[in-house]
């Protein structure tokens, strides 16, 4: 069964709370009783010292004097309100008690009997008499001697006592209730100010998972919730991107598709309709399929390198290559378009350039986008030069255009997957991003700079080969 967070915080805060509060007023209490029942003791214990000074200096032989001044003080004693105060005979029997009744020999006074048998001729009790609770000290008065000549004995309810005790304990009780009770509302508002937002991210997480990437979160406070809100609102608004550029390429790619096989299809249709066909037509219909397949391959191709990158199994065969010799062939492959285009792709082999370690095959592959896209936006009678420049660590191809450029806001987001900044000119949005991560694996970099309506310059970044041994 499912506990919510205020249930777990009611169990668990709160109970703790409740423990503490009553182990607390437990303590408190007895704390209070021995501060009040040790202060009671004391001053029994002073009286009785008190006393037993005053009436240690008679003897036995003048017992009759020690009675009767004994007697005077006890009739005498100022506390009698607050306490009883007895002189008891060497025999045990009570002579007189302060209450100004006559004494109840039937009293049992075990702090009496205690001091009989203690060495110290002290005794303490506290118990209940006459079905009241009290305490009770008796110090045994002996002569110079040692004989003994009686016993004083005080005895103090603590009815009193315990009433002042149990309104301290009731008004630490009310002081705990109320603290348990501010404990739970600040505790249960500050719950809810935890679970209310939740609750709302949950419902809006919901309607994001559905594909309602328009739902948003309020954001009510500057803490750990509110960046959570922050934080899945830039999400929604990342997927709901991703979702409209995915979109996009879906769409993108099946005109990528449908174009070519529209021509092949049709060439198909009309090379089987009628008679044979001529030579020239069955030529050109013959060149036409077999242009449009290799731009099928080269469509699917990418898909299955954009599949392998995003899965992380891109293989990389990494070996010695001459980069020169990858970038003639991808020119060569690609000169024939620029003529057919009016387009003039300019380039110069340098003299010399050190080898990179990579694979041949992907390198041709980034060469071939590149320059494809140079062609692609670069309008008839432009210009796509390349050059090549290397320094101690590093080779840099530039591949420049005076085409249509990239705009500004679009030009931080051309190597996402998906993106793409014309939406006019054909290609499925993922070639630059394929051609980035081609260059990551091979600790190189892709740079681009664009202006709008002058051009774009896309640098290409490989690390030199270090020199081992064996080339020396």
């Amino acid at each position: 069964m499912r506990k919510s967070i205020t249930a777990r915080w009611l169990i668990n805060t709160f109970g703790v709370m409740l423990v503490v509060v009553v182990l607390l007023i437990v303590v408190l209490s007895f704390v209070m009783s021995n501060y009040y029942y040790n202060g009671i003791h004391q001053t029994l214990n002073g009286r009785v010292d008190e006393l037993s000074n005053i009436f240690g200096n008679y003897t036995s032989e003048n017992y009759k004097e020690f009675d009767r001044n004994s007697r005077s003080y006890v009739e005498n004693f100022s506390d009698k309100e607050s306490m009883e105060m007895m002189i008891i005979d060497p025999i045990g029997n009570i002579r007189v008690t302060s209450t100004g009744f006559p004494p109840d020999q039937s009293t049992e006074m075990p702090d009496y009997n205690i001091a009989n048998e203690s060495e110290d001729g002290y005794g303490f009790w506290k118990g209940y008499q006459n079905e009241e609770y009290v305490m009770a000290v008796t110090r045994i008065i002996s002569d110079m001697g040692g004989n003994k000549l009686g016993a004083v004995r005080y005895c103090v309810s603590l009815e009193p006592a315990n009433r002042q005790i149990f309104v301290i304990v009731m008004f630490m009780i009310v002081i705990g209730l109320f603290l348990l009770f501010f404990v739970m509302m600040s505790g249960a508002y500050f719950v809810r100010s935890i679970v209310n937002p939740i609750r709302e991210i949950n419902d809006v997480s919901k309607k994001i998972a559905q594909g309602d990437f328009d739902a948003r979160l309020e954001k009510r406070n500057d803490d750990e919730i509110g960046e959570l809100c922050d934080s899945i609102n830039y999400m929604a608004q990342e997927l709901g991107v991703s979702e409209r550029l995915k979109n996009d390429f879906i769409s993108s790619v099946s005109h990528e598709l449908r174009t070519p096989l529209t021509a092949i299809k049709g060439w198909a249709e009309t090379m089987r309709m009628g008679d044979t066909p001529d030579f020239r037509t069955f030529e050109k219909g013959m060149t036409v399929i077999a242009k449009e397949s290799e731009r099928l391959t080269g469509i699917v191709e990418e898909l299955l390198d954009f599949s392998r990158i995003q899965s992380g199994r891109m293989i990389i065969n990494m070996e010695r290559i001459d980069l020169v010799a990858e970038l003639d062939e991808a020119i060569y492959m690609l000169r024939d378009r620029a003529l057919n285009e009016g387009k003039h792709l300019l380039y110069e082999e340098p003299e010399f350039v050190p080898p990179v370690q990579g694979d041949k095959n992907r390198i041709r592959q980034v060469f071939i986008n590149v320059i494809d896209n140079a062609l692609k936006y670069t309008p008839e009678s432009g210009v796509i030069g390349i050059e090549i420049k290397n320094d101690d660590e590093n080779i840099k191809i530039a591949i420049s255009d005076n085409g249509c450029g990239i705009p500004e806001e679009h030009l931080p987001r051309v190597k996402e997957k998906f993106y793409k900044a014309n939406q006019v000119q054909r290609g499925s949005g993922i070639g630059l991003a394929v051609v980035d991560e081609i260059m990551h694996l091979h600790k190189g970099s892709l740079d681009i700079e664009s202006t709008e309506n002058v051009g774009t310059t896309v640098t290409l970044t490989f690390p030199i080969e270090e020199e081992t041994d064996d080339d020396e």
